[in-house]
Parts: C-alpha cells; structure tokens; sequence
C-alpha cells in the first residue's frame, strides 16, 4: 500500500506538503495541487480518514437521523435516494442512524453522530418536540438542519412542507368539485405528519361549511393493510361518502382494494386521492390520484444550506413547500357538481 511518502516523492514535494493538500491548511499553490492529486492517483494512496479528520476537523460526512418507523414505506427510500445521490454531488459520505421509538433514542442518534464527528446532521424527527430541536441546534456548533417540522427559534435550521395547509387544499378542491361526504383515513396519530394531515382536512370542511362527522374519520398506520381495515371499518358503520382521502399512498393503494373486494366501483361511487404521489400512483388501477410532497427539492435545499453553512454562509430565513394535488383516474366529480 502506497504512503505519504511516496507521494511526496512522485510529486516532487515533501511530505509536510501533501499534509497541507489533504488538510486544506496552509497555502499551496494549484500548480503544486495538481502535481500531488495525480501523484495519489498514480500511486493509489488512500488517506487514513481518522486521522485527516482529526487533523483538518473536517470528516466530510452528512449525519441523518430517522425513525425506523418511516422505513418500511415508499415515502423514505424515495427520501434517503435522493438524499444519497446529492451528498454523494457534494463529495461527501451520508451516515444513517436509526432514532428508534422515543425522543431519548432520537438524541442518543443525534449524539451518536455528533460523536462521529459528523460536519453537519440533518435530522427527520418523529418523537423530540419543537421544543427540544430549538434546543438542540442552539446546543452544538455543528449546522442542523430539521427535515419537516417547523421550528420556533431557528427558523433558518428547518425545511418542511405544510401539512396542515396542503390537506386543507386538496380536500378543498375535493369539495370544489361536488364532494361533499368525504371520508378520512388518518396517518398515526402520534405522527406529526399524521396529526397536521388530519387538521387540515377538518378545517377545510368547517371553511366550507359542512359538518364534521367523526364517523367518516378512521384511523390508519401508514400501511396499505391500514388502509383496507380503515375502509372496512367505515362501512361497518354503514356511512355513505363519495370520496375518500387517505394521509399516504399506500394506505390508499389498500383502501381501492378493499372498495373492489366490497363491489364498490373506483371512482364512479368513491373517489380516492391519497399523500406523497409514490412512484407507483401512475400505475394502480385506476391510477391514483396523490398530492405530492416535493420531497427531491426539499432534500436539495437541506443539503445545500448544510454546505453553505459548512463554508461559512448564514440564513435568515425559514423554506417552507408547498404540496400538489395530482389528478388521475381515481378522482372525478361528486354528485353535487
């Protein structure tokens, strides 16, 4: 295995040097970078990253921290692709840490992290409170950037979509466009994704003036069986609805075959649209209709900001998106067009 050493000698320079190349301390001119790159090239070196960490205070590595809770769906490997494939743009290594079942265990991920060394974390909260994140970021020099909650104090440390918002403006359009019974299969209700979701849906109604039924509103687990056993609980309750909104993709995928499997026609007797417009959406029968969280650009200005903030940039200002209703075959008009 090739040493320092001998890239010193192959590039002409001495060792103290190549030192200063990899470290990024001290001046070298790019002439002399160019010789040292390729003589590590030619010779095949590979750094020891431990200690070019400790010597430069730099890893180059991303922390992410998420709940395996999220990890079984569609929704999170589309999230850590992109997440991936933008670190690795940047140069950088992506860690995953795991924040289990409780806000204690999201710390302990968060430090585990931190104690890697990590240049910067972005962390996917399910359990610590806004609370908790404020204090957390205001605690460690590192940039943190908080995937989908909107903070209190740090604003410029967030990046989320409105749930709240974006329900409230698909079921909008769904009363826009003659519904007026519509039914509401909730995310889990310890979930804040779930709980925004849900509100919204219930604002919208009260802002159109119709009544809100708790009996059109059942409770599912982010799973496509939650979605069957939600539509089936709602006709156990013998409720009429002509559409239904269920608070992810798969648990709508669930609800259709439940409504086939009970000889209730998609969408000529419910309409169904569903959250996060999974890659499969297109392709169910009928196709179905999703409102679609921009979940690409949101991992790119995490990402972004993370770096600017690494090189000494600062934001002053929060980045909220802005959820999309994508109409397909599974929704048409409700019997008040």
């Amino acid at each position: 295995m090739a040493t320092m050493l001998e890239v010193a000698k192959r590039a002409g320079v001495s060792k103290a040097t190549v030192s200063r190349v990899l470290t990024g301390k001290g001046y070298v001119s790019e002439e002399t970078k160019d010789r040292v790159f390729q003589a590590i090239t030619e010779s095949g070196y590979r750094p020891n990253l431990l200690a070019r960490s400790l010597a430069s205070s730099k890893t180059q590595t991303l922390g992410l921290v998420v709940t395996n809770t999220l990890y079984h769906g569609v929704y999170f490997s589309e999230l850590l692709a992109h997440a991936a494939r933008m670190t690795e743009d940047k140069g950088r290594q992506l860690l995953l840490a795991d924040g289990k079942h409780s806000a204690e265990q999201e710390r302990e991920a968060i430090q585990y992290l931190l104690d890697l060394r990590c240049d910067a974390l972005i962390i996917y909260p399910r359990f610590l409170s806004v609370d908790e994140m404020d204090e957390i970021i205001e605690k460690h020099p590192q940039p943190i950037i908080v995937l989908n909650r909107r903070l209190r104090k740090n604003s410029s440390h967030c990046v989320f979509s409105d749930q709240k918002s974006t329900s409230f403006q698909a079921v909008s359009q769904l009363i826009a466009r003659g519904h007026r019974d519509i039914a509401f299969i909730t995310g889990s209700l310890d979930s804040p994704t779930g709980v925004e979701r849900l509100a919204g849906y219930k604002d919208a109604l009260t802002q159109h003036g119709i009544a809100l039924r708790s009996n059109l509103i059942v409770e599912g687990k982010w799973t496509p069986i939650s979605g069957s056993l939600g539509v089936q609980e709602l006709l156990s309750r013998k409720v009429s609805f002509s559409a239904l909104v269920a608070s992810n993709d798969d648990m709508a995928i669930g609800a259709i075959k439940q409504l086939h499997a009970s000889k209730i026609a998609v969408p000529q007797q419910v309409s169904i649209i569903g959250f996060d417009d999974i890659p499969m959406a297109p392709f169910t029968v009928p196709a179905l209709s999703s409102i679609r969280i921009p979940v690409t650009e949101m991992i790119k200005e995490t990402i972004n900001r993370l770096i600017f903030m690494l090189d000494g940039g600062e934001f002053k200002y929060q980045q909220t998106f802005a959820g999309e209703l994508i109409s397909r075959e599974s929704l048409i008009d409700g019997p008040y067009r």
